[in-house]
């Protein structure tokens, strides 16, 4: 049975620490707990993905240590193919260093690892050509955004859909181009939005249809999301929370809406559920721990 989805982007491990508060330079915190766990913005959508029952793959790198079995075991235990997961025989796995206080906010230090050298050449692109959907996420480097860039072009057939991430989006619209036109989601953040297109996500968004995108589903915290195809147009209001953490809550956004996507729902039936999903995240500590199951969504009648 074929994959409906392929997530691909970087895998780290995240170690986070919950602190009193978020230091500033010269200044000292305490911290309060601490918590290890496997993350990544593709690899969190692609364990929210399978939550809900979809049939998810992952193309990423990993080495052969101790962060790098612990993120291809999370794979696993979760039902994520890892049939495009490359392991390095040298260097280390990814990792994000993350200082959350108790108010959810947060500060994250990326230390890429092997993440950044995978090449194009290492890919199986028929891994890829039998899904409905490539979701993308951003690495740090160079090399592997080349790669995604190489393998939009591959596989025409696929629907793409992209999570920028603030380190795509500084990359500019220009550099962003060749997905962004092949793009039928594209999900960036406001700040994101903003950043790529210097204007408001209202305004911003038209731009992002203009560039070729089919859909644009923009993340906006606390006041929900907005979506649209520049046919119609839904600002859609937030699930009311405790929040606990932030991590991952827009990896988990993305999670709701792809499903909706793939299970047929309207447009703004994608963006209620990008939402709902993203809620579960908010009010548990860390990226996956509270992803809701398919189960969960018969509660709200999706």
């Amino acid at each position: 049975m074929s994959l409906e989805v392929v997530c691909f982007g970087a895998l780290n491990v995240d170690k986070l620490y919950l602190v009193d508060r978020l230091a500033g330079a010269d200044e000292e915190s305490v911290i309060l707990d601490f918590k290890e766990s496997p993350g990544g913005s593709a690899a969190n959508t692609a364990v929210g993905l399978a939550r809900l029952g979809v049939r998810v793959g992952y193309i990423g790198k990993i080495a052969g240590d101790r962060e790098g079995s612990l993120l291809l075991k999370s794979f696993i235990d979760e039902s994520v193919d890892t049939g495009g997961i490359i392991i390095s025989k040298t260097g280390r796995s990814g990792s994000v260093i993350g200082f959350v206080d108790q108010k959810g906010n947060r500060a994250l230090y990326l230390d890429p690892g092997v993440n950044d050298t995978l090449r194009y050449e290492e890919i199986n692109p028929d891994y890829v050509k039998g899904a409905k959907i490539l979701h993308l996420t951003s690495f740090a480097g160079e090399t592997p955004f080349i790669a995604q860039k190489r393998l939009v072009e591959t596989v025409s057939n696929v629907k793409i859909t992209f999570d920028p991430g603030m380190i795509y989006a500084r990359k500019g619209l220009e550099k962003l181009r060749p997905i962004i036109k092949r793009c039928y989601v594209i999900m960036p953040s406001e700040a994101e939005i903003n950043l790529l297109t210097g204007e408001k996500y209202e305004e911003g968004a038209n731009i992002l249809l203009k560039e070729g995108a089919e859909i644009v589903a923009v993340k906006l915290g606390e006041e929900g999301c907005y979506v649209t195809n520049g046919r119609e147009k839904h600002l859609i209001k937030p699930f009311k929370v405790k929040v606990v953490d932030t991590t991952g809550a827009g990896d988990a956004f993305c999670a709701g809406f792809i499903y909706g996507l793939l299970r047929g729902k309207s447009l703004k039936e994608c963006g209620i559920l990008g939402n709902f999903v993203a809620s579960r995240c908010l009010m548990k500590m860390g990226a996956r721990e509270g992803l809701p199951k398919k189960s969960d969504l018969l509660y709200y009648k999706f």
